[in-house]
């Protein structure tokens, strides 16, 4: 009788187990509630949506507008350039940096009082500074708004102060951060937790109001916002083992726990393949009337692909001519390899000419007498 029973119990006990471990797989396997109103998680390399929750829906977006301003800005203007404050920045209403009229910063410095502080004030300098007018700079966000397919977006202001018709989508808030992102000193300001800026009149310290930073491991940014009408807006991006992931969540009353949950669940569920490696591709093709009979041709660039699930078969298909004519310059691109995931195209990488294959050209009937 007690042998049985501790069988029972052993059974019991594996039962126990078994379950939860289904129980977490179960869980792991879903993607978590969250408490905002509309909320995208979006790798950019695939340019896929992992998560999506009322993502076309037209929503006010607070200062996560600023993401836009701060990438008109780098796009317009030199991180050197000096910028004379204009009256009509002085006393924009909300977050500030009390910037005084005829107070000359540098771009990069009103980059960082953008980001990091949130200073409204900021955002209407390098309005003014690169447009000359509130409505005109709006509409240069609309337009590049338009160009990163963000089409369900209308910006009226560059701060994100309430406005109406000043709306966008969790979709179109993650395509804006992944373009932003693309630039280097865009991903140095809103990784930076504090920073000291200089204008000449006095110094500042701006910190940065994304929690995210200290609180999720491998976040790089991105930008907060707030306003009573609507509500906590946060876009964040994480970075681990080369993948980035961005997230949007906009009226989120527990934004915080939202975007620690989406990225972990984004981390849990997607995969990256090195599809090709850099120098992978190396061929000795002939060269025709050259100085030389061949030219090294390689890839210089290495493609990784993120997916979810098992894993497709990966094929490439090398587009090369037989032979090449003169001249040729070290660097031209004179191919490509073309790759797929089960059969779908999904990237195209050049091919690179190693060296350089200057032309011979064949003397007339006079120079060869001389």
């Amino acid at each position: 009788m007690k042998d049985d029973r501790n069988r029972i119990i052993t059974v019991l006990i594996i039962l126990t187990l078994s379950f939860l471990a289904l129980t977490l797989y179960v869980s792991s396997a879903y993607a978590p509630s969250v408490s905002a109103r509309a909320a995208a998680l979006y790798e950019p390399t695939s340019q896929s949506f992992i998560y999506t929750k009322n993502e076309n829906k037209h929503l006010p977006m607070a200062s996560t507008t600023k993401i836009m301003t701060a990438l008109i800005a780098l796009e317009q203007l030199s991180p050197t350039d000096l910028i004379e404050v204009d009256e009509r920045a002085v006393g924009t209403d909300g977050s500030s940096i009390y910037l005084e009229e005829g107070e000359i910063l540098s771009a990069e410095s009103l980059l960082y009082a953008l980001m990091l502080g949130s200073a409204n004030d900021a955002a209407e300098a390098l309005a003014y500074a690169i447009s000359g007018d509130i409505a005109d700079f709006a509409e240069l966000m609309n337009k590049r708004a338009i160009e990163l397919g963000a089409t369900d977006t209308c910006f009226k202001n560059p701060h994100g102060l309430d406005a109406g018709g000043h709306y966008t989508t969790a979709h179109d808030l993650a395509l804006i951060g992944a373009e932003a992102l693309k630039n280097d000193l865009f991903r140095q300001v809103v990784s930076t937790y504090k920073k000291e800026i200089e204008s000449s009149l006095k110094k500042r310290v701006v910190v940065n109001h994304n929690k995210l930073l200290k609180l999720y491991d491998g976040c790089i940014g991105v930008k907060t916002g707030y306003t009573q009408l609507s509500g906590r807006s946060l876009v964040s991006a994480a970075e681990r083992d080369g993948t980035t992931l961005i997230c949007v969540t906009i009226d989120a009353p527990d934004d915080w726990r939202d975007h620690t949950e989406l990225l972990n669940y984004g981390f849990e569920s997607i995969h990256t393949a090195g599809v090709l490696e850099e120098g992978e591709i190396s061929y000795s093709l002939p060269v025709l009337n050259s100085d030389r009979e061949n030219i090294r041709i390689t890839n210089k660039e290495a493609f990784k692909y993120v997916y979810r699930g098992e894993a497709p078969i990966f094929t490439r298909q090398v587009n090369l001519p037989r032979y090449f004519a003169a001249p040729i310059k070290a660097g031209d691109a004179v191919g490509e390899v073309v790759l797929y995931a089960d059969g779908a195209e999904i990237g195209r990488v050049p091919l690179i000419a190693e060296e350089n294959a200057a032309e011979i050209k064949e003397k007339s009937f006079w120079e060869g007498l001389f």
